[in-house]
């Protein structure tokens, strides 16, 4: 079987959509009978042409020439320089261009050609643009001997296009000459589509878009395009690989007629994540220094808010008032258990509930627990001016932590020695965080959400996302030295739940899945 894989996410972030498009290309790799191919794309930007798809014209060429058009399009994936105001006109024009071109040719049923990349000689390029944020280097060889192929039209330009038609006429989608694979999995609805000889799967991630558009960011433009390339993908016959049984029934619930063809395959987690034995908190006060978001830090200190003894070091102090009750033990004991913290991984955006949890966090310390921190670990998403702001004052305290470019051994210590990591979000499609934390030997606490529900199970402490003080008492129940039998209870249950989505057993729910459809040959 022949699959071609939608890469364009692994290019950009390390946890969630990215971290499961490199874990799918590398696994599905590794079934029987089974060849998977690359695709590469932009989201913004025209790539250059790749090597021609067929054997015995790409024979004729010359190595100088191969490798040259290799080159370009490695310079043409990466991210713009700074570029002058002409240039920015050039480039606009370039993609307006295209996709006038791209529209015609699709009216007149023209296929948009698929080039090839070979990686020999750019296995550097391969290995950390796509690979290296998620997999063991031990995967190295295999992904950059890897196939791949090149789509030259920018993935936001065929949303854009197809926009722009359908105020005129109807949506427009390019079809791409897939001829020669089985199946194409995207990743998100796909805004194109795949030859008759070719099955189109979308791996349904959430629903989000739709049914919570006031939480994402370029509401309008994001809220249509999901909309209108998922129905081209339905009325097309598309396959739906949903990331859980929640994002599922959110996809049928806007279009039931999906039900036959929808099916749910679980996320897998990073082989990044796993239980320590000899993990110690010793390390803890480094990464909180060495990973901190320099842009929030420097924000916390133009507030003119001074990080004073009175306010930065309430701890030190009070370690010290009982060192001198109980003796110098306090005092080692307290500085190699390092500090206490809770823990949200996620990036800094409204529906993942920051502010709620910022809320919870403070009645926590004014009811008996003054010395908790609280350590934030994400990327700085959409409409997160609110969320900055409430948190500076904290920040210049150094009370709040926000930290960024995380990798994952470091991580793995925040998730072990946390005092809960929390999942407080309003809307999840699956539930990343929580899973990495219990495979780590972590405590979870999350959002009374079906999903979560599913994911998570009984290994994890819920709380209504919407109350203040149902949040507070459960984390509460969970730092309390009292709560250590239940802690004990949960860790050893989120081993068991996290187990559930390691590679070896989500990717024979995939080999049983394709085995199941059936791949008869359509007309080409």
């Amino acid at each position: 079987m022949n699959i071609l894989l939608e890469l364009r996410p692994a290019l950009d972030g390390h946890a969630g959509i990215p971290q499961e498009t490199r874990l799918l290309f590398r696994g599905l790799a590794q079934l029987p009978g089974v060849q998977v191919d690359g695709l590469l794309q932009s989201s913004q930007q025209r790539l250059a042409n790749g090597l021609p798809a067929d054997e015995a014209e790409l024979s004729r060429w010359p190595m100088d020439k191969r490798i040259n058009r290799m080159s370009r399009v490695v310079v043409s994936l990466q991210p713009s320089e700074t570029m002058d105001w002409l240039m920015h006109v050039q480039r606009a024009l370039g993609l307006t261009l295209s996709a006038v071109v791209m529209v015609a040719g699709t009216l007149l049923g023209r296929r948009q050609p698929l080039t090839r990349f070979e990686p020999a000689g750019f296995e550097d390029f391969v290995w950390r643009a796509l690979f290296a944020r998620t997999l063991p280097t031990k995967d190295f060889a295999a992904v950059t001997s890897a196939r791949y192929r090149v789509a030259r039209l920018p993935w936001t330009t065929a949303h854009v296009s197809a926009l722009v038609m359908r105020q005129l006429a109807a949506a427009v989608y390019p079809r791409l000459d897939t001829r020669g694979y089985d199946l194409m999995l995207a990743e998100t609805p796909y805004p194109g589509r795949v030859s008759g000889s070719t099955r189109l799967v979308v791996r349904y991630h959430d629903a989000i878009p739709l049914l919570m558009p006031h939480t994402i960011s370029d509401k309008s433009f994001h809220q249509a395009s999901h909309f209108h390339a998922l129905r081209r993908n339905v009325r097309d016959g598309a396959w739906f690989a949903c990331v859980s049984e929640a994002s599922r029934q959110d996809l049928l619930r806007v279009f039931p007629e999906a039900e036959p063809r929808a099916v749910t395959i679980p996320n897998m987690v990073s082989p990044r994540y796993f239980f320590e034995v000899d993990s110690r908190p010793t390390r803890i006060d480094e990464i909180l220094r060495t990973r901190a978001n320099r842009q929030v830090e420097a924000r916390a200190s133009a507030q003119g808010i001074r990080s004073d003894e009175t306010l930065r070091t309430r701890a030190h102090h009070l370690v010290e008032a009982k060192t001198a009750a109980h003796g110098t033990r306090y005092r080692s004991a307290q500085l190699a258990s390092g500090p206490t913290y809770l823990l949200m991984v996620s990036t800094l955006e409204p529906r993942k509930n920051h502010l709620g949890l910022l809320a919870a966090w403070e009645q926590l310390r004014a009811n008996g627990h003054p010395t908790l921190q609280l350590v934030l670990v994400g990327m700085m998403g959409w409409d997160n001016e609110a969320i900055v702001a409430k948190l500076l004052p904290w920040v210049a305290r150094g009370q709040v932590h926000v930290l960024e470019d995380v990798p994952a051994a470091d991580l793995r210590l925040l998730y072990r020695h946390a005092s809960a990591t929390v999942c407080p979000s309003f809307g999840e499609g699956f539930g990343f965080s929580g899973v990495e934390a219990m495979r780590c030997g972590g405590v979870v606490a999350a959002s009374d959400l079906p999903v979560h529900r599913e994911v998570y199970g009984e290994a994890a402490e819920y709380f209504n996302p919407y109350s203040t003080s149902e949040m507070s008492r459960v984390l509460a129940g969970l730092i309390d030295p009292a709560g250590q039998a239940r802690r004990a209870e949960l860790v050893a249950l989120g081993s068991h739940v996290a187990a559930r989505y390691l590679p070896e057993q989500v990717l024979p729910q995939w080999g049983a899945f394709l085995s199941a459809m059936n791949f008869e040959t359509k007309t080409p």
